[in-house]
């Protein structure tokens, strides 16, 4: 037997605790999924479950793109970081140690790259939207 607290049962119930028609429109679990236009541009509706899965780990690699990104920002600047030193010991290794000022160059250029990636999968991740976050405020069908 399932109960009306189940997650996903397929009886829904309004803020009074009466039942929700299935064909009624103001469920949630009836909008229908994909692509839409919205007031911030594109998004995309998704089911809730997923929506929360995409946003934290979007959020998540946006975080650690930007952490590295700043951290080689950072040994590109100090001839001291224990990154650079790291960096330039593992290079000296494998004997392909390019002069200082090529070094700066591409630990700079690589941390802004990781930067904008992060910003791109972030500004990507917030495009997505849950099935039973209602609709947007725009919405023509909203009336």
């Amino acid at each position: 037997m399932s109960s009306s607290t189940d997650g996903d049962s397929s009886q829904s119930f309004d803020e009074t605790g009466d039942p929700i028609a299935t064909d009624d429109d103001a469920d949630p679990r009836n909008e229908p999924t994909g692509p839409r236009e919205g007031s911030s541009g594109r998004e995309v509706v998704v089911p809730f479950r997923l929506y929360k899965a995409v946003t934290v780990f979007s959020t998540l690699a946006a975080v650690v793109t930007y952490f590295v990104g700043f951290t080689l920002i950072d040994a590109a600047t100090l001839q001291i970081s224990f990154i650079r030193t790291t960096i330039v010991y593992l290079l000296d290794s494998a004997g392909i140690l390019p002069p200082e000022d090529v070094l700066v160059a591409i630990l700079a250029i690589t941390g802004v790259g990781f930067i904008v990636l992060g910003t791109a999968v972030y500004v990507l991740g917030t495009r997505f939207r849950g099935q039973e976050m209602g609709k947007s405020q725009d919405d023509p069908s909203e009336t």
